[in-house]
């Protein structure tokens, strides 16, 4: 699964320099890289692969090639489309990924949350490696999240490679930056609201 939505594998956007990370080949799995594989350490992926994973989320399960260079609509449509995770399961996960934000549900980045758009994501904070072993002071800080979710128009990585303030977790330092990118993203894709509170509901209704 982790192969199919693009992990561990050069994904062929033709950039130089660019890097398939570390995904060890299953054979060499053990109960302990399972577990650790669960909360994000044993592995390393890219920014990029990161979006086309959450992609696929995005898109119910389906997998398309991704690209630095701005398609039109006709090249979009022409794309190969791949299957890798079963729609049922793709949506349940970003239903999941919505509760990350909601701070009536104990999420952890309610602060990646947009003014009247839903929003599903995950934060993650990784200790960063050294010569011997991982800093105990050193992070990379992210968050990974997708808008509005009740029909995903955008995927946006932020990564925060080793911040220096006090806060370092992701959901703290990363998924503010994300609320503000994608608020601008909405605005200038022209995206409408999918997130109206019902009392201004009712007082448009009511105009």
């Amino acid at each position: 699964m982790l192969e199919r939505v693009g992990f561990g594998e050069v994904l062929g956007i033709g950039f130089p320099g660019e890097r398939s990370g570390v995904l060890p080949t299953p054979r060499r799995w053990g109960r302990h890289s399972t577990a650790t594989f669960s909360f994000g350490y044993g592995l390393s992926v890219t920014a990029l692969q990161l979006a086309q994973a959450y992609s696929v989320l995005a898109d119910g399960g389906i997998r398309k090639p991704v690209s630095l260079l701005k398609l039109g609509q006709t090249q979009i449509n022409n794309l190969p489309r791949d299957r890798v995770i079963d729609k049922d399961i793709a949506n349940t996960v970003r239903s999941m990924l919505e509760t990350v934000v909601d701070p009536s549900r104990g999420g952890s980045a309610v602060e990646a949350s947009v003014p009247f758009y839903s929003v599903a994501g995950k934060t993650g904070t990784a200790h960063v490696v050294g010569e011997k072993g991982y800093e105990q002071d050193l992070h990379n800080s992210l968050f990974v999240g997708m808008a509005p979710a009740s029909n995903p128009e955008v995927v946006i990585v932020v990564i925060v490679n080793e911040p220096k303030g006090e806060e370092h977790y992701g959901g703290q330092v990363a998924a503010p930056v994300f609320s503000r990118v994608a608020a601008g993203a909405m605005r200038i894709l022209n995206i409408s609201p999918d997130k109206i509170p019902e009392e201004q509901t009712l007082e448009l209704s009511s105009l």
